[in-house]
């Protein structure tokens, strides 16, 4: 009885004190930056200068839509920040090659070249360059498989940029 009596203690006491750190951590308001997915932008309206059939476009306008604190302006007209696409690069090459000289391996690459001016014209955000990277394994039997892996593998990139564009918002420091 005694023995596991012994054994007992050190585990409550751990976690009693897990518990008490938790609550003390959930008192003082601590919460992890970005955790609870809204950006606090520098800026109230943002004009996004992107083709409407853009899916990188419409992604960013569900996502700065989603933060109820940003209202995005139909024209540049009114508009604190405007959101300009310089580039915008799909790139597939062939990362490795079988014994046969057979593609094994292909190389997704996304670039984003953007800019961010004020109403007045000036640069907030100066040309910025964002590459993706991801790895595609390639086998010639499921051909169709590949390319549906691909399309989702571009997808998931896309979000990933647009996850990335909305930090690089929020950092910008307006003059």
């Amino acid at each position: 009885m005694r023995a596991s009596t012994s054994a007992f203690f050190p585990r409550f006491a751990r976690l009693v004190g897990a518990l008490l750190l938790a609550t003390t951590l959930a008192a003082c308001g601590f919460q992890l930056r970005g955790s609870n997915g809204a950006y606090d932008m520098p800026f109230s309206s943002i004009y996004l200068a992107v083709p409407d059939t853009s899916p990188l476009g419409n992604e960013l306008k569900r996502n700065l839509r989603a933060s109820d604190r940003v209202v995005i302006t139909p024209t540049q007209e009114g508009a604190q920040a405007r959101f300009e696409v310089l580039s915008e690069t799909r790139n597939k090459a062939i990362l490795s090659l079988n014994n046969l000289g057979r593609v094994r391996e292909y190389l997704l690459s996304y670039t984003l070249v953007f800019q961010v001016r004020d109403a007045a014209g000036k640069l907030l955000l100066g040309p910025t360059e964002i590459t993706l990277r991801r790895n595609l394994a390639f086998s010639e039997e499921v051909v169709l498989a590949k390319e549906g892996e691909e399309a989702l593998l571009y997808r998931d990139m896309q979000s990933d940029l647009v996850q990335q564009i909305m930090r690089r918002l929020a950092a910008v420091k307006p003059q």
